[in-house]
This record gives structure tokens, sequence and C-alpha cells, in this order.
């Protein structure tokens, strides 16, 4: 069974027991979180076809536990401004926590 989530504007494909990185949310580690912004259910064993929101499922969640908050890869941006002698750079590290997917009710 899978889930197709929204969360912080980005769609996110999951299944039980996958880890995924989502933007940085607060909570200790271990506690739990709830997505209800499903957008489609599919790959049921009864072999129903996926279901799909008009644009969310009503009744349908997705419960995660937080398991790590970590730092992405460094991202370095340069600026420069030809025959004035202005060079800029710039580095970025995006926090990201990651979460453990569990139960895919809906």
């Amino acid at each position: 069974m899978y889930a197709i989530i929204e969360d912080s504007g980005t769609q996110i494909k999951v299944s039980p027991g996958d880890v995924v990185e989502i933007d940085l949310r607060d909570g200790e580690l271990g506690s739990a979180l709830t997505f209800d912004r499903v957008l489609a259910i599919g790959g049921t064993d009864s072999g129903k076809p996926a279901r799909l929101g008009t644009p969310y499922l009503s009744g349908a969640s997705v419960s995660a536990e937080i398991v790590d908050h970590i730092q992405g890869d460094k991202v370095v941006t340069i600026k420069y401004s030809r025959r004035k002698g202005q060079r800029t750079k710039k580095g970025h590290r995006q926090l990201y926590t990651t979460v453990k997917i569990g139960d895919i009710k809906g």
C-alpha cells in the first residue's frame, strides 16, 4: 500500500516503513506526526483501483514518527559582477526532519 501526501508544498509518495526527509518540524525525537493532506491511496491488497482526492481524501491520514533532525548538503552560490571587482560567495544548508512512516489509514 502507498499514499501520496502533501507537506510544505511538496508531494511525497510513501509506504509503511519508509524513511523520508521533510522540511523542519518542531518535535522531540520519537514523537508522532500525522499527515492529513493525503492526495491519493493505492496498492491495496483487495485489487481495488487507487483512490484519488479532489484535492484531498476525506478521512485519510498517514502517521509517522520523528527519527532525527539533520542538515542537508551545502549549496554554494556565487554572485559575480564583471568589470566591477565584486564577488560574493554564500553557502546554505537546509534543515530537515527525518521521519519513519507508520500506518496509512483511509
